[in-house]
């Protein structure tokens, strides 16, 4: 049995990987982003080890989720699931003065990374669409641009692949992978989406738990169980280092250097 977070999941397809992941014994802690979706959440996915309470947007509650999530025990992996999606059709500035999408879909993932015990897997949510994403860094927020909410949303969907290929560089005793769910009839991808539902959460629900060897890797990107080719400034270590040091220098908290191969239990 493992002991997996899935942020983002009082619905959608964190909902399902949970489901998914209790129905195969393991102990699933969700995550809500306020009080009454987490009664609700409590009350979808009966049996699950709590429902952790954060508004993602916010440095401050982010950071609030990373203690709680210490204090109630080690997990074995995060899913970092939650996102929000391409219909916004004006820059959202977020209590921190961030844009909205870049601070839920880029910057939670990494301060929840940066502080929370390094479990032994971790599973970034990618996209499809991560491979028209510009890995420009000089405009993150969206402050001299003309706001575009589609790119913006592409552009963050590219870096959680360069996030999670940047930690399985960084923390070689971590497995970090991304996934790409598709493009699936979810609140979020809209009634019209022409992807397997079923399929959708299966990925990061193995890449979390399996013990097959084939989920025991790090630094891949998987569609539907496969490896999938993905933008290729996900692998570059310029993009990785520059994003990380944004992230760092948005949040104040800098990455530590995580356990060796050595000492990641089997």
């Amino acid at each position: 049995m493992s002991r997996i977070l899935i942020t983002g999941s009082s619905d959608g397809l964190g909902l399902q990987a949970a489901r998914l992941l209790m129905a195969a014994g393991h102990d699933v802690v969700l995550h809500a982003r306020n009080a009454a979706r987490a009664a609700d959440t409590a009350a979808a996915a009966p049996g699950a080890g709590g429902v952790l309470v954060a508004d993602l947007s916010s440095i401050e509650q982010t950071t609030a989720l990373a203690a709680d999530a210490n204090a109630s025990g080690p997990f074995d992996a995060v899913i970092h699931n939650a996102a929000v999606g391409y219909r916004e059709p004006r820059r959202i500035e977020t209590v921190d003065g961030l844009a909205h999408v870049f601070a839920v879909n880029v910057l939670a993932p990494y301060l929840l990374t940066a502080l929370v015990t390094p479990p032994r897997r971790l599973v970034y949510l990618s996209s499809g669409m991560a491979t028209g994403g510009d890995p420009a860094l000089d405009d993150l927020q969206w402050t001299r641009r003309r706001w575009d909410g589609s790119q913006a949303y592409t552009d963050s969907k590219l870096f959680d692949a360069v996030l999670a290929f940047a930690m399985a560089r960084r923390w070689p005793g971590v497995l970090s992978n991304a996934v790409e769910p598709g493009w699936v009839p979810t609140k979020m991808g809209g009634p019209g989406a022409p992807d397997d539902l079923v399929q959708a959460p299966v990925t990061q629900a193995w890449l979390a738990a399996s013990a097959d060897p084939e989920a025991r890797v790090s630094g891949r990107y998987f569609y539907h169980l496969r490896r999938k080719a993905t933008h290729p400034a996900a692998r570059d270590e310029t993009v990785q280092e520059g994003l990380l040091a944004a992230c760092a220098e948005l949040t104040g908290v800098k990455l530590g250097s995580g356990p060796t191969v050595a000492e990641r239990p089997a």
